[in-house]
């Protein structure tokens, strides 16, 4: 009995066990089972999310890449440059992104696991640098808030200048601080505070404050605005200051925020929204120079940079002044120039600028990148004007007019101008004398379109231009298209509706092969800056001077600048030979504009 027990209890052991391991395997496999699913249900998800957003890229792309093959050798408009300008099936731009987006996970999967350096698609390596504008831009934003963002790249031809390693990391040291210190955070709400409770002006009161600021306030119209913002924002750089502008209603849904998570927006409610009391910069440099000025600086200051018919000597380019001005935790900068070449007359500047941009004279295009997004208000306008009207062009020839005074300019006069300049310079073909559309001197470009961009308050332009290429043909056998999206008649101020047809008429031009823009024009300064093009400048007809010359940099032209040296007080009579970095402007003889060294 006591054998028997003893092998009837093994076996029950035995089948426990037995039963156990059923157990686990089937736990094993279910396990196995739910991974599986998973993985493939999260697979699939993400692939289908990346399908949208690739999509919405090849819709784009196919929006912006019609009849790329027929642009001809001038085209230069960027629809990818990685991608070959051959037409493309949905099915094989679908097939080349989901690549791309497998190599990806791939990446992603392999960094989970390890810390090997993956190999990743040159493709997408590619598609980020160009979306980002080669580290200009950071990654992180809400895609939805600012389209353009991720979709300029399809328009703008590639840009061959590329920003300093040095440049990225001050704007990435920049965004932090921003970030730390920008409206409503701790710091800024106690600083701000402190200047306004601050009666003394002593510099205990001064210490107590984390962060330095720079209030940016409008002068002029939207072109000026835009290049002096530009201009404060390098001030902001070279002096870690906090830069933040103050937008009217007049600008609302023209820009997207420049900053990850934070705004450049001073808000409404600040006591600092009409500083009405602030005591002038002007004021206290005559008081210092006078020695009048008291050991106690004011906590701060509203600095005019804007221009001056007699040209009073501010010395705001002299290294005492910015040593004063860098004890002020708050400045009121308003100025509608771009005083940029000033900061070259600086010498405690050097040294940062030189590292900042080897390339002197793409400052403005890389800066203006980085700050100016068109809304998604405006994003619409411009996608959808360029897709009805210039996609199908083989090249686009901006024409930004401005005629600053109709009684000493004539239309009809400027008229010539325009027509002498393009014809002359052959960016625009005559016609012939006939109204026989079929004809054409050279059958192979018959097809070959190009779209006259007109940027004017005034329709006569694109008018007269329609006249001239309707229902004729030219020597050239191009077909010539004239289009103008706005004709405001007159410029007006501190009107959103027009700001807004100002910034979409601005992007447009940025968006041509050719451009010609007119002297001392600040909105042509604005849209050659966008689109890295050197355009022809027309000149004033009134003036007994040439037509039209091609500009010899991306800079803007600073129009009212310093006129005296900063330790004798005398006259700046030949400022290429005192400053290496400056040249006398082209379009304003008055002018300051920067130039490289060995220019």
């Amino acid at each position: 009995m006591y054998m028997a027990s003893e092998i009837l209890q093994i076996l029950k052991d035995k089948k426990k066990a037995i039963s156990m391991r059923l157990k686990m395997s089937f736990v094993v496999f279910v396990r196995a089972l739910l991974i599986v699913i998973m993985v493939t249900l999260i697979y699939q998800n993400a692939s289908f999310v990346q399908f949208e957003m690739f999509s919405e890229d090849i819709k784009m792309k196919g929006m912006v890449q019609k009849n790329i093959t027929s642009r001809g050798p001038n085209a230069t408009i960027n629809v990818r440059q990685n991608i070959t300008h051959e037409k493309v099936g949905v099915k094989d731009e679908i097939d080349a992104k989901f690549k791309k987006f497998i190599g990806s996970k791939n990446i992603l999967l392999t960094n989970s696991t390890n810390n090997s350096t993956p190999t990743s698609s040159k493709g997408i390596i590619d598609d980020n640098e160009e979306k980002l504008l080669d580290g200009l831009l950071v990654s992180g934003f809400d895609q939805a808030s600012c389209i353009s963002r991720l979709q300029s790249h399809f328009y703008h031809k590639s840009s061959p200048h590329k920003p300093s390693p040095y440049l990225i990391s001050k704007l990435r040291k920049y965004e932090e601080i921003h970030r730390k210190c920008g409206p409503n955070t701790r710091a800024y709400n106690r600083d701000m505070e402190i200047i306004v409770n601050s009666k003394n002006n002593n510099d205990s009161s001064r210490a107590l404050t984390t962060c330095k600021y720079i209030i940016w306030v409008p002068a002029y119209g939207l072109g000026n605005q835009i290049i002096s913002i530009v201009s404060s924002f390098l001030y902001a750089l070279l002096t870690d200051r906090v830069m933040l502008v103050k937008f009217g209603k007049d600008k609302e849904g023209l820009f997207c925020e420049p900053f990850l998570n934070s705004t450049w927006l001073l808000p409404e409610k600040s006591p600092f929204w009409n500083a009405r009391n602030v005591q002038s910069y002007q004021r206290t440099i005559d008081m210092e120079l006078s020695n009048t000025l008291n050991e106690d600086l004011p906590l701060a200051l509203h600095v005019d940079l804007r221009y001056s018919p007699s040209h009073d000597e501010r010395f705001f380019h002299c290294d005492h002044s910015q040593f004063l001005l860098s004890k002020i935790p708050l400045l009121f900068l308003e100025a509608g120039q771009y005083f940029v070449p000033s900061f070259f007359m600086t010498p405690i500047f050097q040294k940062e600028l030189n590292k900042m941009f080897p390339e002197i004279t793409s400052i403005f295009h890389h800066l203006v990148r980085y700050l100016f997004h068109p809304s998604n208000e405006a994003w619409k306008l411009i996608t959808s004007f360029y897709q009805q009207h210039l996609a199908k062009a083989n090249e686009i020839i901006g024409l930004q007019i401005r005629v600053l005074n109709t009684e000493s300019t004539p239309h009809e006069l400027f008229m010539n101008r325009i027509l002498n300049c393009t014809l002359e310079n052959k960016l625009l073909p005559n016609v012939l004398d006939t109204k026989n559309t079929s004809m054409s001197s050279n059958g192979k470009n018959k097809t070959i379109i190009k779209a006259i961009l007109v940027a004017s308050l005034y329709s006569q332009y694109s008018e007269n231009l329609k006249m001239m290429y309707m229902n004729k043909s030219t020597v050239t056998g191009e077909i010539i298209e004239v289009y103008q999206p706005s004709s405001e008649k007159k410029q007006i101020f501190d009107d959103n509706k027009h700001n807004l047809k100002a910034w979409v008429d601005m992007y447009l031009l940025s968006l041509s092969d050719e451009l010609v823009t007119t002297y001392q024009s600040t909105f042509g300064y604005v849209a050659k800056g966008l689109g890295n093009s050197k355009p022809w400048i027309l000149y004033n007809p009134a003036h007994d001077i040439e037509i039209c010359e091609r500009e010899f940099t991306l800079e803007p032209c600073y129009h009212s600048p310093p006129r005296h040296y900063c330790d004798s007080g005398d006259v700046i009579e030949d400022v290429a030979s005192s400053f290496p970095n400056i040249r006398r402007c082209k379009d304003f003889r008055y002018g300051w504009k920067l130039v490289n060294s060995s220019a």
